[in-house]
């Protein structure tokens, strides 16, 4: 009877440690799989992640210091959920590391998202959620890139996953966005030539442990990336190229104006109220790729959420369906038209790919947005492709205003992960 007790314990010790083995591979296989800036379930919008205090700024603080960011969102089943968060630290192509949680997180791996708000006297009813963080119990305790991962009860059961960076900053820039030198380029293309000074911060070998990425405005599917030094002299490292970073300049983002559902603006042709809830009809759209460029404000392609009907914003906006139309003659074969900018998370996917309708000759598409001002982009997909071309519909200036940012990251050998050493933001008007 003990031998066969002792038997029943051993084969049980054995089931929980290859459980265990097995649920390890699952989970490091999901985080190899993880996809950044993704809304993974239909309920989950308007999810915004910023440094606190400025709603413009891209998801990026100082490390070691107070600077802190906002995540927002709303949950349109309006109900009362446990959400909870972690990050991960990922590599400069947005890869998750191979470090364990103690290597890069300060405090527990897993903490609640406390704060949240029904919403009042809206037609969708929402629950809207914030959190402040890092916080006392949760922080990076490195520099690089993250994925804050949101879930409810089971990390590898995501709701969703924004991407942000935490900078420590040991190099200096001296940096321009001009004209694009070749020839080629110059009626359509913005260069971005820099130098990094390193100073008394030592880096071993620039040509095998630096990588350096160049990203215009919020997307990441055109960045430039593992761009090496032309050359090196003392503690400068220059990256004056004639075609290694060298953009499109695109065109101004259109925009689309309901804050107020109220009265029309510029690019709001018809507002309807119907069974389903408002209706917002977008001023149709056209091909731009041969019109003469045209200065006009925009928000390089961000959206501001805005109700200017009650006084508060974050519970008492109302979701409005917003009906998109670009005018063309044919449907396109070798690819599809999409609706990019921060509305649609800057991603190519069903959600945003508009479809053709043949009686009216266009591509057409609904998206259900929260009050506010919105910009974005008609942008042409090709079929097999990973790089989306603004210019097909929108044309492409080289004196079109565009941000830029230029993030340097650093190998660290001994820890064998990447390090973000520094970060420098450019405007294509204001830093010629």
């Amino acid at each position: 009877m003990s031998h066969y007790l002792e038997l029943n314990t051993f084969l049980i010790i054995i089931f929980f440690v290859i459980s265990g083995f097995l649920n390890s591979q699952e989970s490091d296989t999901l985080n190899s799989k993880l996809e950044p800036n993704k809304i993974f379930m239909p309920n989950i919008k308007t999810v915004q992640l910023y440094r606190d205090g400025w709603e413009m700024s891209p998801p990026l603080i100082k490390f070691n210091t107070a600077e802190k960011l906002k995540l927002s969102f709303d949950d349109l089943d309006g109900d009362r959920k446990v959400y909870m968060y972690t990050i991960v630290h990922c590599n400069p192509e947005w890869e998750p590391e191979d470090l364990e949680n103690y290597q890069y997180i300060d405090g527990y791996y897993e903490d609640y998202i406390t704060d949240y708000w029904f919403s009042m006297n809206t037609i969708q009813p929402y629950t809207h959620y914030e959190l402040i963080f890092p916080t006392q119990d949760l922080a990076p305790a490195i520099s690089g890139n993250y994925i804050l991962k949101v879930f409810i009860e089971n990390p590898d059961s995501i709701c969703f996953t924004r991407q942000f960076m935490v900078v420590d900053q040991k190099v200096k820039f001296e940096a321009k966005v001009k004209q694009a030198t070749q020839l080629d380029d110059r009626k359509t293309s913005q260069e971005i030539d820099f130098e990094v000074i390193a100073n008394q911060y030592r880096i071993i070998n620039p040509y095998r442990d630096l990588n350096v990425v160049i990203r215009q405005n919020g997307r990441w599917d055109n960045a430039i990336s593992n761009l090496k030094p032309k050359m090196v002299i003392g503690d400068k490292l220059d990256f004056n190229y004639d075609r290694e970073n060298v953009f499109r300049g695109g065109n101004e983002f259109r925009n689309i104006d309901f804050k107020s559902l109220t009265y029309y603006t510029e690019n709001v042709i018809k507002i309807d109220y119907t069974g389903e809830g408002y209706q917002v009809f977008v001023r149709e759209g056209e091909k731009r790729t041969f019109q003469v460029y045209k200065t006009e404000s925009d928000i390089n392609g961000r959206f501001i959420v805005k109700t200017e009907d009650r006084t508060q914003t974050a519970t008492e906006a109302e979701y409005v369906y917003t009906h998109f139309f670009l005018a063309y003659p044919v449907p396109l074969i070798d690819g599809d038209i999409y609706i990019m900018g921060e509305l649609t998370n800057w991603n190519f996917n069903e959600q945003n790919k508009m479809t053709y309708n043949f009686k009216r000759k266009g591509y057409e598409k609904t998206l259900y947005l929260k009050q506010g001002f919105y910009d974005y982009a008609y942008i042409l997909l090709n079929h097999g492709e990973k790089v989306a071309d603004e210019s097909f519909i929108e044309g492409s200036h080289w004196e079109t205003e565009n941000d830029y940012t230029i993030y340097i990251y650093n190998r660290n050998v001994s820890l064998d992960y990447d390090e973000l050493i520094g970060v420098h933001h450019l405007n294509s008007l204001t830093d010629r």
